[in-house]
């Protein structure tokens, strides 16, 4: 007899992966982020398919029910995988801050570049309307 939890566990590992591989394909998550997301589902279906392995496995760490194992070793991925996207995030937003500083420089000079070039316009008008006075 086939237990529930097999089922579900293979069902989310199966429907995971195709959602992970549909964003990709539209264009909707990187190749870089689904590999991590692809890594944890092909995981949860290996353990979900091999038994043997997972009863092994919660028999070295202490764990009565092994389907209480891979529930674990889900949010223990999925923990790991917010934990690289808040690494991401936060050299992109260091990132952001220092291209607006830097746009933010460029366009100061900029400005003071062409309040010499109106000014240089002005006093050379000037100059002019006095040489033909």
């Amino acid at each position: 007899m086939i237990d529930r939890s097999i089922v579900f566990t293979v069902s989310a590992a199966v429907v995971a992966l195709l959602v992970v591989l549909e964003l990709v394909r539209r264009r909707r998550l990187s190749e870089e982020y689904s590999l991590l997301w692809l890594g944890t589902a092909v995981l949860m279906l290996v353990l979900g398919l091999w038994r043997e392995l997972l009863h092994n496995l919660a028999a070295m760490v202490g764990i009565y029910d092994p389907s209480n194992l891979l529930f674990l070793l889900a949010m223990l991925f999925v923990l790991f995988i917010q934990l690289y996207f808040s690494t991401v995030i936060t050299r992109l937003t260091h990132e952001s801050k220092e291209s607006a500083q830097q746009i933010a420089l460029l366009r100061f000079e900029l400005e003071r570049l062409r309040g010499e070039q109106v000014d240089g316009q002005y006093n050379q008008a000037y100059q002019r309307a006095d040489v033909d006075d």
